[in-house]
């Protein structure tokens, strides 16, 4: 038996973990990797942006108003003389934190419900779901709108009502999930042992639906970010001095005949990252599907 041989038995002998084969191909997929790296780079552009804008966020020109791009500013600046560059660095910050905020929240609620209603069945499944249709069925911009008239507009008022309302289809993939693993032996074995259904829940079936847990994240982060320069563009989002790709892509959208460059730097970067956060999704879609990859 040669070296070789005996390095191929112990590979197989060590075997590999679903994790481990997703990744290797998710490093298959070109457009998710260029996802990935483009995600990453405007995450951390966004997070040092008050070290390496080009400008200071208050700076102003009035004079100078709005100029093209030029080797003072490669972006050019708005109609007050502020960078154009700068205020897409700030945008961003505001943009990606209400995509990753409100996701989050919009997971955990979606989750919770979902595990509780798919593990627990019955007439508390049906009574559950029937809510998140009734939800379902509720404009979702009459509720902004009454939020903003009652609670008036901020930030986190922002990330709670968008989370609230994208977690609906997150509970009705979750309650599948738990439904199908309901019936493993794994969870049989260990409500023999006495587990607690909380603690069923947690440390056995929401970690086993994980897969799809994380392809729906990447794919709603890019809805509600679209959906956060929705509201801006409407006047409904984020408000001065605070800004955002949404409301720069508006205030571009006013002046574009007279300065197209207004409209056309804050919406490219909110195109890339939307694709980016698309193509990463349906990468990891793929590698995360055991079935589709044995084909």
């Amino acid at each position: 038996m040669n070296t070789q041989t005996i390095s191929d038995i112990s590979q197989a002998e060590q075997g590999t973990s679903l994790w481990k084969d997703a990744w290797l191909r998710l490093r298959k997929n070109h457009l998710a990797v260029f996802g990935l790296v483009l995600l990453v780079t405007f995450i951390i552009i966004a997070l040092l942006t008050p070290w390496i804008a080009p400008y200071s966020y208050q700076a102003q020109d009035l004079e100078l108003g709005a100029s093209p791009p030029s080797a003072a500013h490669w972006l050019g600046t708005d109609i007050f003389g502020r960078d154009l560059m700068t205020q897409i660095m700030y945008g961003g910050r505001i943009s990606l934190a209400v995509g990753f905020v409100a996701t989050t929240v919009a997971l955990l609620i979606g989750v919770t419900w979902g595990a509780i209603a798919g593990y627990v069945g019955g007439r508390t499944d049906a009574v559950m779901m029937r809510m998140v249709d009734i939800l379902y069925a509720l404009p979702f911009m009459i509720f902004i709108v009454l939020l903003t008239v009652v609670f008036g507009r901020n930030m986190l008022l922002l990330f709670l009502a968008i989370g609230a309302v994208e977690w609906l289809t997150m509970a009705r993939i979750m309650r599948g999930q738990v439904q199908s693993l309901r019936q493993m032996e794994f969870v049989e074995a260990a409500i023999s042992l006495g587990l607690s259904p909380a603690t069923l829940i947690r440390r056995h079936l929401v970690p086993n639906a994980l897969g799809p847990i994380i392809v729906y994240t990447t794919l709603t982060i890019p809805s509600v970010m679209l959906l956060e320069a929705f509201l801006s563009f409407l006047g409904l989002g984020v408000q001065p001095p605070q800004t955002s790709w949404g409301l720069l892509i508006s205030y571009g959208a006013e002046t574009m005949e007279e300065y197209p460059w207004l409209l056309i730097f804050p919406g490219v970067a909110l195109t890339l990252t939307l694709f980016s956060l698309n193509f990463l999704g349906d990468g990891l879609r793929d590698a995360l599907d055991v079935r589709g990859a044995k084909d």
